[in-house]
């Protein structure tokens, strides 16, 4: 099981910048998929962006053009700059790690890919 600390939330008006980090601990897989996720009180668990061991990254269309995922392998650090924030954006932002990599699981953006979860971390945009 890889652990997760995330890191990064906060509160910022309409058309601020936050960047979010969510450092590993614990074995890591060579293959596997990272992402982003999203939940609101009003949805479900909602993907934003993923990254696979391969370098390929797929965004949600509400986020894509704002939001850039990235890694750092020698810090076990994923990270989510969201530049251009609007209030529908808020929710709570975790990081999920899947383990194997498979490019249609990854691309998917489906919570339900993933096997590892960090705890989460708070986004709130004010208008």
């Amino acid at each position: 099981q890889v652990r997760f600390v995330e890191s990064g939330g906060g509160s910022v008006q309409a058309g601020g910048s936050l960047r979010l980090s969510c450092v590993a601990s614990g074995y890591t897989a060579v293959s596997y998929c990272m992402g982003w996720f999203r939940q609101t009180p009003s949805n479900n668990r909602e993907g934003v962006a993923t990254l696979g061991s391969d370098g390929t990254t797929r965004y949600a269309e509400s986020v894509d053009g704002r939001f850039t995922i990235s890694r750092d392998n020698a810090k076990k650090t994923l990270y989510l700059q969201m530049d251009n924030l609007n209030p529908e954006d808020t929710g709570m932002y975790y990081c999920a790690y899947k383990w194997g990599y498979n490019r249609n699981a990854c691309n998917s953006l489906q919570a339900t890919a993933f096997q590892d979860w960090g705890q989460g971390t708070q986004v709130t945009v004010s208008s």
